[in-house]
């Protein structure tokens, strides 16, 4: 098997990478910078520029599954412009792909996998989602989520399986929300966000990264999500931090409109609430390994904790 990835070089592209690499499988992967391909056994780079439509065709060679995770960051500001952004480096990096399939004989492909968001659910403090929720959030999240989410649907065109997983908060070590959860906190100054009642449907990056290679080896279509079972509200997640780190919580709760202040509209997805429900992908046999944030915490932040791959590492800061 080999796996084409767009995005490897991010938080959840390199733990899939470790993972295809831990079992013997070579990685085709795609980036925007001519000067950043390298050319190993297993990890081989190719050119592409979705905002023109660019793709060096060569990448889909021997490519049994790909794995689609390209997108712009929702962590900078919400500009005008940069939502323009946000939205269009998902939808172009689709179209690449698709009409790239389209150009060459895809017969070895089986798999199609896309990474989509949870935030296409509405922000409720009561609601249990399920992917057959068909209500959408009202926000800017909501709508790139929903338009991204339409754009994968045009691969049901191709005769290989389709699957979308809906991910939400990501746990890492490495990167991501939880190194900046994590820093105030270490340093006295960590507090809830607004009511702290705002559900975080979290999930350990190694439960994530063997998600997406469960569902190409089970042959899995349609969509899931990529949560752990227990969410837990922010008030929990922030306490059960501070408790890993040995560190107290003294300051009252962040209110919104300081964060609105300091991020405009991004604020937002410190203060959505989305409790989501991981029992689709159960019910297919995927077994997580964190199910429960205290542990999750405690394996991620711990001083005895080794989440550091030094090789992967080192290739990944080469690549990036």
């Amino acid at each position: 098997m080999k796996v084409l990835i767009t995005g490897a070089t991010g938080l959840v592209g390199r733990a899939i990478v470790k993972i295809l690499h831990s079992r013997g499988i070579a990685v085709n992967y795609l980036t925007t910078s001519k000067s950043k391909i390298v050319s190993n056994e297993d990890y081989q780079g190719f050119y592409w520029n979705p905002s023109k439509g660019e793709i060096d065709l060569n990448c889909f060679q021997d490519v049994s599954a790909i794995i689609n995770l390209a997108g712009s960051s929702i962590a900078k500001r919400w500009t005008s412009s940069y939502k323009k952004t946000v939205l269009k480096s998902r939808l172009n990096s689709l179209k690449t792909l698709r009409e790239g399939i389209e150009k060459t004989k895809h017969s070895e492909i089986i798999s199609f996998v896309s990474a989509s968001a949870i935030g296409i659910y509405p922000n409720s403090l009561t609601t249990f989602y399920e992917e057959s929720e068909s209500a959408v959030d009202d926000s800017f999240l909501g709508e790139v989520v929903s338009q991204w989410e339409k754009e994968i649907d045009t691969f049901k065109k191709f005769d290989f399986n389709v699957s979308k997983i809906r991910i939400g908060l990501v746990l890492s070590a490495e990167d991501g929300a939880l190194p900046k959860m994590a820093r105030p906190i270490k340093y006295g100054a960590g507090a809830a966000f607004g009511s702290g009642e705002q559900w975080q449907s979290w999930i350990h990056i190694n439960d994530l990264a063997e998600m997406f290679l469960f569902v190409i080896e089970k042959g899995l279509h349609g969509t899931f999500n990529g949560v752990a079972p227990n969410p837990v509200t922010n008030t929990k997640l922030t306490k059960e931090i501070a408790k890993v780190l040995k560190r107290p919580l003294i300051l009252p709760n962040v209110p919104k409109f300081a964060m609105y202040g300091l991020l405009g509209e991004m604020a937002y997805v410190l203060f959505a609430s989305q409790r989501v429900s991981s029992k689709r992908i159960e019910k297919k046999g995927f077994v997580f390994h964190h199910t429960n944030v205290c542990a999750a915490l405690e394996d991620l932040l711990s001083p005895n904790s080794t989440k550091q791959d030094s090789k992967i590492n080192s290739l990944n800061k080469e690549y990036v």
